[in-house]
């Protein structure tokens, strides 16, 4: 797809926002960013750990220095879909993203059957180097959602998204399979990330102030890997009951 960069590096924020938040926020930025040319999209990913998953238990305790590799699409691949393989690294706080692209099925041998790919580069060494650091490193989890992204109209490092249906599986883990899993997010709610190169704008914290919306952390795989953990140790049943509290512990 045209416009992708393959190296990122910047401050991500996020929030979460219910249906009336959403829909003021949505009013108040109409003269500060705009969505882009993609308009609403399906994003699909499946992140790589280890058996042990060492990647997601370390990111859980919040260390300084943390890093995750996934394989992504924008929409349900097929073979000839163009898919990224991210390394996605966070250090203070600031978001390092680098990543490589080719067809779904090229990535796909490559990363799960190990067969090498043509085009080298850096960030493709990168990649093996990540590869044959992580013992037994395999697809762990697939997460999907559908995202509505925003651009700055004045200022074009400003990036806003907005992320609903977000799910999680364990089971089935190829990005053909759409996006399909069990929810994250509870109804009404919307998931905002506000990607920024610097400070935020005085009139976008105005604006988040008095609508009462607050930063908070919140890992898409994260969740999913803490809902999957728990699930393996109660039943279907008593997991529902208890997704509320769970939900919040995880935030």
């Amino acid at each position: 797809m045209a416009g992708f960069k393959d190296v990122f590096q910047r401050i991500e924020v996020k929030y979460l926002l219910d249906d009336t938040q959403y829909t003021e926020l949505m009013k108040r930025l109409e003269n500060m960013a705009a969505i882009d040319s993609y308009g609403k999209t399906s994003i699909l990913n499946i992140y790589f750990d280890t058996p042990d998953f060492k990647l997601i238990e370390r990111s859980l305790d919040k260390p300084i220095y943390k890093e995750k590799l996934r394989l992504r699409t924008y929409g349900t691949a097929k073979d000839d879909t163009n898919a990224f393989i991210e390394i996605k690294k966070k250090y203070k706080g600031v978001v390092y993203k680098r990543r490589i692209s080719m067809p779904y099925s090229e990535a796909i041998d490559y990363l799960v059957n190990g067969k090498p790919i043509e085009k080298r580069s850096q960030i493709s060494d990168e990649i093996d180097y990540f590869l044959q650091y992580y013992k037994g490193i395999r697809p762990a989890m697939a997460i999907s959602y559908d995202r509505i992204a925003m651009a700055g109209i004045e200022d074009p490092d400003l990036r806003i998204t907005f992320d609903t249906n977000i799910r999680w599986r364990t089971d089935k883990l190829s990005l053909k399979e759409g996006n399909r899993g069990k929810d994250i997010l509870l109804p009404g709610q919307h998931l905002m990330e506000l990607k920024i190169a610097g400070a935020m704008s005085m009139e976008l914290a105005r604006i988040l102030d008095e609508l009462n919306i607050r930063k908070t952390s919140f890992s898409k795989y994260g969740k999913g890997y803490v809902e999957y953990m728990y699930g393996k140790a109660v039943g279907e049943e008593e997991r529902e009951t208890e997704k509320i509290a769970l939900f919040r512990a995880a935030v």
